[in-house]
């Protein structure tokens, strides 16, 4: 294992074979224009020279092409720029491939965080018991999602991975071909995915990287902390949201969610039956050779048709290989056991469901459904519901629907409405769906916007009238999101573990309630620090009423790649929780770039699960994470009331909404195709109202301006109000006792990390926007400085210098392309202001700001 600083063996493994096989990318031909590579780096140059004399975008470019390229006409200067966007997004590529093949030298794949790391300690300690103990009952559950954070096709995505390969071995033949590959490449999609070919390729991250990934660590716990050859708790499972996932996506239909189902099930099969293959060429004894060819049929045959009459169950399977495994311990020394135990625990991790499917829609939408569905029932007689109902209050209306009589169920085709069929129809797939792939197929449905007990109710009565009597094997899961929401939760969670109906079933599933807190939109809505803190307060406070009601509260975090959306150092974020908040299990979502880049290789894979599993134990077991004082819960609350303000009165500016529709990259994220539901909510055509911005324009606009907003704004105004009382000591003091504060403000250094405002300060002379744009300037100073003095670095992210290195790399190979696109935003903004507009000409460079998102938003992956 290498021994030198993690920031040498970043510049020896990383950047100084980027610098390498960049300079062979270079020069390869790619397309009828000659020398773009060779244009490129002096492009790079002039924009790197240009924004340090204070140079805006349009200058930078027309002086290039004055100084390199005076005789090009207009024409082939665009064709020069989309030239350039190619090669700049191929660069990201080749240092997304460097860096994976580097990940197992620059991590330290048995230090602090992993499995082997944690048995170390705790055989150190004599608390091996303790370990085993806390494995038997926790759980860590990433949950895949189709949000559009990423814009690689499948195709790239593979020749990433054929290329890291390429570059841990050094394999220059291999390289040069994949160079060429990439070249012909398309890297963007001319119709948008559906929703079933999302899920298709996050399935391949199941099959390529989970299914190993997994196996791999449920093994090394089950040998080596263990070291019994039992099955135990199962440590770590997958939830996947493409084809559930409904909330403002009107493509995904019940039948796509049977589909998805489907293939999920096939796909698992198919890692068991290739197992199981290799199995057959080694245990060739007799007695056992024969039924390891049956059940490598079996499992053939199942995989291809899910009809197949010798289909066999998932607890068949299991019988099964346990009774092959005593014949060959007894009868054959125990001969390739360890690959008999490998595929049981494959088998009980993933069953016939392979990820658990969760279903999620908008409160809003079941509210307007069973509006219709039981003005139906009562109109047909249905016992359970009185004429006035609708006139009831809605404590009344709750305790109709907790003693709702299930012998009458609802009759789905006598609808003509689509919405309420779609709904029905999908509570049915998912009783269909449990009955072929196991009750974890598809066993939590997801309630978004989710602000009273009544709308718990309403789904909790629908599913038992549609599809599942009394017994409901469904976990109701409401999802807390705005500031508001957040703070009225604990009382909705009291008041339904007070409904004897709501609390009986909650006794049929464990005592377990299913809690989602959604950090994207709680930042949207409420900015850093008060998103961050909501979720804290709201946590510590449900944790409270769940114990006092005997419940165990499952916190479901629905976190984005980057700090602006719950991201960040997500492994740092766990391990500070404490002990006020209940951590029987992580769960957490993962999306887009977030999931090639933390799980998108075994190694990344593996390396971020167990630093997962591990965050969980150091937050039970640390013995310097104790409870926040009262004393510095009174000054984080009053550093989020304070940013709180600020940034609700920055929301609330009249230039906010103009600003973005006009100076960011917003409006053109509905043009790239990278995701099948819709980039706004709602299918209005008026204006643009801030509720209907879904968090990932949102947070993705200011990133491409350079200017994160949505990580630090109002972080500054708060701190600096302590510095102005003489009190900053108190911050100073938070700081140092509390884990949770400071890796909210590591994570906030990252997002000023990436903020560059030399790329935008011609906005400071704009008439319309310029004291807008000094506002934002304005906070980032404040908070940059500050940040500074309380963590007393030099520079930010000091204390994580290769992580700081990887992001200096990848801002510097997309300067160019930020340059592009603010030089064609703002040749936009002149071409709409003139009053004959060249309508082609701004179709020209509409399609620049279009495709240069893509490599800005790739670049970005390792935000989380």
């Amino acid at each position: 294992m290498s021994v030198e600083p993690k920031l040498t063996r970043f510049n020896q493994s990383v950047l100084s074979k980027y610098q390498i096989y960049n300079s062979i990318f270079m020069t390869l031909p790619f397309d009828s224009i000659t020398k773009t590579g060779v244009l490129l780096p002096l492009f790079h140059e002039t924009c790197e020279k240009g924004f340090a004399k204070g140079d805006d975008p349009t200058t930078i470019v027309e002086t290039f092409f004055k100084k390199y390229q005076a005789r090009r006409s207009e024409e082939s200067q665009i064709n020069l720029l989309f030239r350039f966007i190619q090669y700049i997004e191929r660069q990201v590529v080749l240092f997304d491939a460097i860096e994976d093949a580097a990940f197992p030298i620059v991590n330290n794949m048995d230090g602090i965080g992993t499995l082997r790391n944690l048995k170390d300690i705790a055989k150190s300690e004599n608390s091996l018991e303790a370990l085993k103990d806390y494995l038997e009952e926790f759980k860590v559950r990433i949950v895949l999602t189709a949000h559009p954070t990423q814009f690689y096709p499948g195709s790239v995505l593979g020749i990433i991975t054929d290329l890291s390969e390429a570059v841990k071995n050094n394999n220059l033949n291999d390289i040069n071909d994949l160079f060429a590959q990439l070249g012909k490449t398309p890297f963007f999609k001319r119709e948008k995915p559906t929703p079933y070919n999302e899920a298709k390729s996050l399935i391949w991250y199941l099959e390529n990287v989970f299914y190993k990934s997994f196996g791999d660590i449920y093994n090394y716990i089950q040998q080596n902390i263990y070291d019994d050859g039992k099955r135990h708790n199962e440590i770590i499972n997958i939830g996947f949201w493409p084809g559930g996932d409904r909330d403002g996506n009107p493509f995904v239909k019940p039948n796509t969610t049977v589909k998805v189902a489907n293939k999920l099930k096939k796909a698992i099969l198919k890692k068991y039956y290739a197992d199981l293959k290799n199995l057959r060429r080694k245990l060739t004894f007799r007695g056992v050779e024969e039924r390891v060819i049956k059940l490598e049929t079996i499992m053939y045959n199942y995989s291809i048709d899910l009809k197949t009459k010798d289909a066999i169950s998932s607890k068949e399977l299991i019988k099964e290989l346990l009774s092959i495994r005593d014949v060959i311990k007894e009868d054959h020394q125990s001969l390739y056991i360890s690959e008999i135990n490998s595929l049981i625990n494959k088998v009980h991790l993933f069953g016939y469901n392979f990820a658990m499917l969760d279903i999620r829609q908008d409160s809003r939408i079941h509210h307007s459904v069973f509006t219709t569905v039981i003005d139906n029932l009562i109109e047909s007689g249905h016992k359970s519901f009185p004429k006035n109902y609708h006139d009831l209050t809605d404590a009344e209306q709750v305790k109709v629907l907790s003693e709702v009589k299930t012998e009458e169920h609802i009759d789905v085709d006598v609808f003509e409405d689509e919405m309420v069929t779609n709904t029905l129809k999908t509570i049915k797939a998912i009783k269909k769906i449990q009955k072929s792939n196991g009750e974890r197929g598809a066993n939590r449905y997801i309630i978004s916007n989710n602000q009273t007990a009544l709308n718990v109710m309403q789904l909790f009565a629908m599913l038992k009238l549609t599809a599942f009597k009394d017994d409901l094997t469904v976990d109701v899961a409401p999802l807390f999101e705005t500031i508001p929401d957040l703070e009225n939760a604990p009382g909705v969670m009291e008041e339904l573990y007070s409904n004897p109906a709501y609390r009986a079933h909650l006794k049929s599933r464990g005592n377990k309630q299913n809690i989602m807190l959604g950090f994207s939109d709680g930042t949207k809505d409420g900015g850093y620090l008060m998103a961050n803190w909501g979720i804290f307060k709201a946590k510590e406070r449900l944790t409270e009423i769940s114990r006092k009601y005997d419940i165990t509260a499952i916190f479901f975090d629905g976190r984005g790649g980057p700090p602006a959306r719950g991201g960040g150092k997500t492994h740092q974020f766990y391990s500070s929780l404490g002990p006020t908040i209940e951590d029987k299990e992580v769960q957490l979502t993962i999306q887009g770039q977030t999931i090639s880049s933390n799980f998108g290789t075994l190694d990344s894979s593996k390396f971020n699960l167990e630093q997962l599993i591990s965050s969980g134990l150091s937050n039970r077991l640390g013995k310097d994470n104790k409870e926040m004082s009262e004393a510095d819960k009174i000054v984080m609350n009053d550093l989020a009331e304070t940013s709180y303000e600020a940034y609700k009165n920055f929301k609330s500016h009249p230039m906010f909404i103009p600003y973005l529709e006009r100076m960011s990259t917003l409006k053109f994220y509905a043009k790239t195709n990278i995701g099948s539901r819709p980039s706004k909510r709602g299918n209005k055509d008026g204006g643009l109202v801030f509720s209907d911005l879904r968090a990932i324009p949102f947070v993705g606009s200011w990133s491409q301006l350079k200017q994160n907003v949505p990580g630090f704004f109002g972080v500054g105004v708060a701190l600096k109000q302590y510095e102005e009382r003489g009190e900053f000591y108190k911050v100073e003091q938070l700081y140092k006792n509390s884990k949770f504060f400071k890796t909210l403000l590591e994570n906030s250094m990252m997002s000023l990390t990436k903020s560059f405002f030399d790329l935008t300060k011609y906005m400071s002379k704009d008439e319309e926007f310029g004291a807008f744009w000094d506002i934002i300037y304005n906070e980032y100073i404040s908070t940059k400085a500050l940040l500074l003095k309380l963590t007393g670095y030099k520079e930010l992210m000091e204390n994580e210098p290769s992580g700081r290195a990887s992001i200096q790399v990848r801002e510097s190979i997309v300067l160019p392309l930020l340059t592009i696109q603010q030089f064609a935003l703002k040749k936009i903004q002149e071409l709409e202001k003139e009053e004959v507009r060249d309508e082609e000409q701004i179709a020209i460079f509409e399609k620049i700001v279009t495709r240069s998102l893509f490599g800005n938003i790739n670049a970005s992956r390792n935000s989380a």
